[in-house]
């Protein structure tokens, strides 16, 4: 952060002339007696930094210059710059300069506007308007003495929020009024409303009357063109069905003769698909078979590719194995050849030596003859005088000699032990693999086993439930064929019937609600109450059940929208039904009387409901005489039915059994026909999975097969694992026992070197007297020779033939020692074993290629074969619909011959019929149209009038035999023609009218329309004559509130827009304000426990009105250290001022300037006080912004860097000032705690 260098002030107020004032410090104090000019120097800092010329203590900006306030100015000009050094070391001089009455802003000496400089200045964080670097004398104090409202007021000002005030205020007075507005002209909107409502009553009685009078007579005119109009159509229908019931006679005979061809037709095609069919299951049959032969061979040849595999890997890790101990025995031979070679030349190297020795020797103790005989002759003397110590002597050497034999021995026979265990270590090597590799063997051998178990008493299991279930499938089956072969019902549904049939499951599968139809969901509990069921039941069979109301509907809705023929449905949530009458069963005579309900089976148990509501209480019994017993003979009446259909009701009537009756109770057996069909095809199709699954039996005699001889190699395997593992426990035997005695021979030889040491010191000693006795014999001789003694010339020959002798035989043993060791491992052929194994892998690897080969040769013909029968089953499944199409279709075609005979009897029937019921109508046209006439009822007409209709006595359709004699008559006719040819205008009929399928309907609609008729001429004759003039009024009150909602609207939107304007600027003023006030209520704790120096110190902020805080107080209160929670009013003046102090800190903090200018702030602090706040500002100094402190007291200004001395001095007209400036730093003061200048980059500051 930047900081203060110093200031340059000319001419401006007490300060005469150009002066320098400082440089500052991160803490400097200026100090000086009263009257000296700080706080005018207050003012050049506040004056240069953008501040009104109100606040440096003047009336008008002249009066800053020097002399001006006693009207002896020292010059028209005055300035002040702030020098001010940036982050990075760049300076930044701001002057502000007095001419006149003018203010010239320049930074850098670029003159700059007012606004310009100031931005310049909030650059640096110099925030003119909130003061934020700044605290003028005696504001400490007023802050302490500051109320809640007045600190919102501080809040507001260093937020910015004050900015908004005005606007916020003029924003909710003009929502408010728009706001008023609006209610105003809701309610006077309201008003005009009302009045209109009342014009439009009379309105509507007006309306009202002359519309009922307009209504009656097109009712009456509505009502006859809608007998008539359905009278034609009905003689239209009735001449146009009689017209096509004569052309279906004519096409029914030749449509017979058309569908006996089709029928003979279909049998044909029928009879080739059959046999086609038939073609179809040999070939399947015989590709199955011929899979179940060819899956043994492919498990068979798997077995043995999987088996090869295993036998292969083990042959190649014995193949490794051989050649590393081949190598390892090469490696053997190696060394011990090098070691030979090395032995023989080591030899042959000493030979050559002790020649050039023996002939250097030679030459130099060479003796005469002379003395070759003295020395023999003295050696005989010696040995006489000696001879008891030669004696001795030979004896002892003999026993060393035998001693040293017996070592020799001894060595030798450890060596042979060490040869033997080594060879033995060799075959437990070789055992140890060879049971690993026969445990490996046996492990797989076992998993494989039982694997094959799990595979064999699956199979087993498959097999033996495909027999038993075979067994029990053509039992049952042999059951449903017997009961089909009993049933002889035409089960053939009709096209409608499987239109139906499908409509059902659509709706299943749709609607999870609907359940089917009642005579799906139930059946008899005997077939002899077949038609007394059916008679009961009646239409609610074919009735749908379902759930709820709602399922039902959408189920309708749906029907609509496919355009499906009407159903009738139950829903269970809507059906109202009384419950049994339990007394009913307790009907002792006649006998075998029971409820419908209770011989009725049904499923599931939650359509009770339906069909208590299809039965009730209903009685069934045995004859007709019983039912009208029980219904009519008792003290109350029943409705019953006897077996053969007759139903009595309570109501008396009485209906019997009819052949169609019958013909409804046979779906009984249809549905139990479709059923038995139905389980016929499940049971086939299942006895032919069974029948696959029984074809498995070659399979299963194939894995017994494999399971025997795997159990035949696990034996054999396991018999030489114990063989291998006798021979391994009895060579780990013969290496211990062997062991053994190289361990005991070590003790042997210990013990003989012990004794043959012993004897070397006797030896010794009788060496050494046999010497003394020598020494005399020789000693003449020896001065002769030249020798000390005469043991120097022996040693010479003897000794040197003594070493040589064992030099030899020392060669001698070890050659013979490397060639024994090189000769047995010669004798051991591992390459035998090389060969040998890779012969078998060779030979494995080629048997595996072979079974390989085989097994996929195995299994691409077994996928072909696959691949044939699922093709052939796709076929199958083909042709198989084909054929049960044209079963159906053969089935249609019959039926159809018996419904075309059928037809041809029905058209002639109805031919007579329509004949009859066509005269009916005519004549019922003739009474319709001579009631208009009388009735003056004038109907719209295209051709004809009025007048054509004749004056004959009325001949209705309910006339008498008479009557209908007359109308048959010959005038009669010819007034039916006359009539026919009026033809009648059915325009203004509406067209809904015209729709009506149902007789029953159009006979509704009839007496509706007859009664809104009555109701009309009624209506009329007790309405009071309304006011006509009702129309008028409210066109005015209508145009009034056209007007009124207008000005409604308007209000409205300028009261939306208004509070929207009043919104933003709340919220922008609400987040000014709550961002400030959070940042000083989160720091104000801190810097209140930092200035009293204890952290059990408190400070709190907290806003009146959470909501708009700056509409309300601030309230601040301490709790000062070592007291109570107190109010701020109820603090000591010192605790009030720390308490002002640490607001005005936090308040600096929010937007902190580089610099921070305090006037007298310790004013009212006692010297406790002083050190706290100055040593708060000293910290803050050294981390966060640069103080300048004006002060009176020693306690706080010695806390200081630097010092800034003001002084006056007399002059002519006022007080000058003068600046001295004392760099603290430079002294080193007891007890006052700086550090290295170095360590602060503010202290590094260079002097102006």
């Amino acid at each position: 952060m930047g900081y203060l260098k110093y200031l340059e002030i000319e001419n401006f107020k007490s300060y005469k002339g150009k002066q320098t004032i400082g440089p500052f410090k991160s803490f400097s104090a200026i100090i000086g007696p009263n009257g000296s000019g700080k706080s005018n120097l207050m003012d050049a800092i506040s004056f240069v930094l953008g501040e009104k010329t109100s606040s440096l203590r003047v009336k008008k900006l002249s009066d800053l210059i020097h002399g001006a306030p006693v009207k002896k100015p020292v010059s028209t000009k005055a300035h002040v710059t702030a020098v001010y050094e940036a982050e990075n070391g760049d300076e930044i001089r701001f002057t502000r300069a007095i001419s006149g009455t003018q203010s010239e802003y320049k930074i850098n000496g670029k003159v700059l506007t007012s606004g310009q400089y100031q931005k310049e200045l909030e650059k640096i964080k110099i925030l003119i308007r909130q003061k934020n670097f700044l605290v003028f004398q005696g504001t400490v104090e007023n802050m302490a003495m500051k109320n809640a409202k007045e600190r919102t007021g501080l809040f507001e000002e260093m937020s910015r929020s004050i900015e908004l005030k005005e606007e916020y205020e003029r924003c909710k007075a003009e929502m408010l009024k728009a706001e008023e507005d609006t209610q105003f002209n809701y309610h006077k909107k309201r008003g005009i409303a009302a009045e209109r409502k009342e014009a439009k009553l009379e309105r509507d009685e007006a309306d009202k009357f002359k519309k009922l009078q307009e209504n009656l007579h097109d009712s009456q005119i509505n009502m006859q063109l809608f007998k008539l109009f359905y009278n034609e159509t009905a003689i239209d229908k009735t001449q146009q069905e009689l017209d096509q019931k004569n052309k279906d006679m004519e096409n029914e005979n030749k449509n017979k003769e058309d569908v006996e061809k089709e029928l003979t037709e279909k049998k044909k095609d029928h009879g080739k698909l059959s046999r086609d069919l038939q073609k179809l299951d040999d070939k399947l049959k015989k590709a199955e078979n011929e899979v179940q032969q060819k899956k043994p061979q492919y498990i068979k040849a798997k077995e043995k590719t999987t088996h090869m595999e295993r036998k292969l890997e083990t042959a190649r890790k014995s193949k490794k194995h051989a050649e590393n101990a081949h190598a390892s025995h090469m490696k053997e031979i190696k060394k011990l050849e090098d070691e030979l070679e090395k032995m023989q030349d080591e030899q042959e190297n000493y030979e050559e030596s002790i020649m050039e020795e023996s002939q250097s020797q030679g030459r130099d103790l060479q003796l005469e003859e002379s003395q070759l005989k003295k020395y023999h002759k003295l050696k005989e003397e010696a040995g006489k005088q000696a001879g008891e110590h030669i004696q001795n002597l030979d004896s002892i050497s003999r026993e060393q000699k035998a001693d040293q034999d017996v070592k020799d021995n001894l060595a030798s026979r450890k060596y042979e032990v060490e040869s033997s265990i080594k060879q033995k270590k060799h075959e437990i090597e070789e055992n140890q693999r060879k049971i690993g590799s026969l445990e490996e063997f046996l492990g797989t051998c076992e998993e494989t086993m039982r694997k094959l178990k799990e595979d064999e008493t699956s199979l087993s299991t498959i097999v033996d439930g495909a027999k038993q279930r075979m067994k029990a499938i053509n039992d049952e089956l042999e059951g449903v064929i017997g009961q089909l072969g009993e049933a002889k019902v035409d089960r053939h549904e009709s096209s409608r019937a499987q239109k139906k049939q499908e409509l059902l499951g659509n709706l299943k599968r749709l609607f999870p609600g609907v359940y089917g139809r009642l005579i799906d969901l139930c059946e008899p509990t005997h077939p002899r109450y077949k038609i007394a069921i059916t008679k009961v039941l009646g239409k609610n069979m074919d009735s749908i059940v379902c759930d709820s109301e709602k399922t039902a509907r959408d189920c309708i809705q749906y029907m609509k929208e496919q355009r499906i023929e009407p159903e009738t449905f139950l829903p269970l949530d809507y059906l109202e039904t009384r419950p049994l009458n339990e007394s009913l069963r307790e009907i002792k005579s006649p006998k075998n009387v029971k409820l419908i309900f209770d011989v009725i089976r049904y499923d599931p148990p939650v359509i009770k409901k339906a069909l208590l509501f299809a039965c009730g209480n209903s009685l069934v019994c045995d004859n007709e005489d019983d039912a009208r017993r029980v219904a009519f003979g008792g003290n109350s009446r029943n409705k019953t039915v006897s077996l053969n259909g007759t139903l009595f009701q309570k109501s008396g009537i009485i209906s019997g059994g009819a052949s169609d009756l019958k013909a409804k109770a046979r779906r009984w057996d249809e549905k139990q026909l479709t059923g038995l069909n139905q389980k016929k095809e499940t049971l086939t199709e299942e006895l032919k999975e069974q029948l696959k699954s029984k074809r498995r039996e070659a399979e299963l005699v194939t894995i017994k097969s494999q399971r025997n001889g795997q159990e035949s190699r696990q034996k054999y395997s396991t018999q030489e694992l114990t063989n291998v593992r006798d021979k391994l426990n009895k060579n780990i035997g013969e290496v211990a026992r062997k062991e053994k005695l190289l361990k005991e021979s070590d003790p042997k030889i210990a013990k003989i070197d012990k004794k043959m040491d012993d004897r070397g010191d006797k030896i010794k000693e009788l060496k050494t007297k046999l010497n003394r006795v020598e020494d005399g014999v020789f000693a003449e001789f020896c001065e002769e020779i030249g020798v000390q003694d005469i043991r120097q010339y022996e040693e010479r020959e003897l000794r040197v033939q003594r070493e040589r002798e064992q030099k030899r035989l020392d060669f001698d043993n070890q050659i013979s020692r490397i060639n024994n060791q090189l000769d047995f491992e010669k004798s051991r052929d591992t390459e035998t074993n090389i060969t040998k194994f890779k012969n078998a892998v060779k030979n494995d690897v080629a048997e595996l290629e072979k079974l390989k080969k085989e097994e996929f040769k195995h299994m691409n013909e077994i996928n072909n074969v696959d691949q044939l029968m699922s093709q052939l089953k796709n076929d199958r499944i083909g042709l198989k619909s084909r054929l049960n199409k044209a079963e159906e279709k053969i089935n249609d075609v019959r039926k159809r011959v018996t419904v075309q005979q059928k037809e041809i009897n029905s058209i002639q029937k109805s031919i007579s019929a329509l004949e009859s019921k066509l005269e009916q109508k005519r004549a019922d046209r003739h009474s319709l149209l001579k009631e208009c006439k009388i009735d003056d009822i004038n109907i719209p007409m295209e051709r004809g009038s009025m007048d054509d209709i004749t004056q004959e006595p009325d001949t209705s359709s309910q006339a008498d035999s008479s009557q209908e004699t007359q109308i048959s008559s010959q005038g009669t006719k010819a007034m039916y023609e006359r009539e026919a040819r009026i033809t009648i205008d059915y325009d203004d009929l509406d067209d809904d009218y015209k729709e009506f399928d149902d007789p029953d309907d159009v006979k509704k609609q009839l007496e509706k329309m007859n009664k809104d008729v009555n109701d009309l001429q009624m209506t009329l004759q007790r309405i009071n004559a309304p006011n006509m003039n009702a129309v008028k009024k409210l066109t005015g009150v209508q145009t009034r509130l056209q007007e009124t909602s207008t000005e409604f609207e308007l209000a409205r939107k300028r009261a939306k827009k208004a509070k929207q304007a009043f919104e933003k600027v709340r919220k922008e003023r609400s987040d000014r304000f709550n961002h400030c006030f959070e940042h000083v209520s989160n720091s104000i704790d801190d810097i209140y426990k930092a200035l009293a120096q204890n952290p059990s110190a408190q400070a709190f902020l907290g806003p009146e009105n959470a909501e708009e805080p700056y509409l309300d107080g601030i309230n601040y209160n301490c709790v000062a250290p070592g007291k109570r929670f107190r109010p701020m009013d109820n603090l000591s003046g010192g605790e009030k001022t720390v308490a002002a102090l640490a607001l005005l800190f936090a308040l600096h903090s929010y937007h902190r300037a580089p610099f921070f200018v305090l006037d007298e702030i310790d004013a009212a602090l006692d010297n406790t006080n002083i050190g706290k706040v100055a040593k708060y500002i000293k910290e803050q100094s050294e981390s966060t912004c640069q103080f300048i402190v004006i002060s009176l007291k020693e306690e706080f200004y010695n806390k200081a860097d630097a010092l800034v001395g003001i002084y006056p001095e007399s002059g002519d007209a006022c007080c000058l000032s003068r600046v001295l400036t004392l760099d603290l730093e430079e002294y080193d003061i007891p007890g006052h705690d700086r550090y290295d200048r170095n360590d602060n980059p503010r202290r590094r500051m260079a002097s102006p």
